[in-house]
């Protein structure tokens, strides 16, 4: 009798493993390669954005992320976004609000990120970017693009932008 009760278990718990397969070929690495390639030919786009019109005033920059490919594309994660300024990167921090997840896109599907910044006071302290640089979760590469917003204003650290980076919402249909 308790042969067969693990035997039950066992054959339970290999049922319950398979129910859980992602489908895919089990090679985590082929996986994730795949996952790579599908989101570095996502079509990103910055802006435009609602400028902060004086010093102090907060503006913010919409990131839109298209599929254009035939499958459908999963991000897993947050985007990463980075100021590029004489040739320093600073990273910009998540959102507190901004919660990790799996946002799959179906062919033609978007979805959008927003950039929140304060303005800083040209010639005061702050940071002057040349560009903006956009990290999707799992992509291989960054895409660019050029700031025009002015100065972003930095934290009482004096290093830290006064900026912050949403989760991704769904857009349209």
């Amino acid at each position: 009798m308790r042969a067969t009760s693990l035997t039950v278990a066992a054959l339970a718990a290999a049922l319950a493993l398979t129910a859980c397969d992602s489908g895919g070929s089990g090679d985590d690495t082929q996986d994730s390669k795949a996952d790579a390639v599908c989101v570095d030919k996502l079509a990103v786009e910055f802006g435009p954005g609602n400028a902060a019109p004086a010093a102090g005033d907060t503006g913010n920059v919409p990131v839109t992320v298209t599929n254009r490919g035939g499958g459908d594309c999963t991000l897993d994660g947050l985007p990463a976004f980075a100021f590029e300024a004489g040739g320093t990167s600073t990273a910009v921090a998540p959102d507190q609000a901004a919660a990790a997840g799996r946002t799959t896109l179906t062919k033609g599907a978007s979805t959008s990120f927003t950039l929140t910044y304060v303005l800083g006071e040209k010639g005061g302290k702050g940071l002057a970017p040349q560009k903006a640089k956009v990290t999707l979760p799992g992509a291989g590469k960054a895409h660019s693009f050029k700031w025009s917003y002015g100065v972003v204003a930095l934290k009482s650290d004096g290093k830290t932008p006064d900026a912050s980076v949403s989760g991704f919402q769904r857009t349209g249909d």
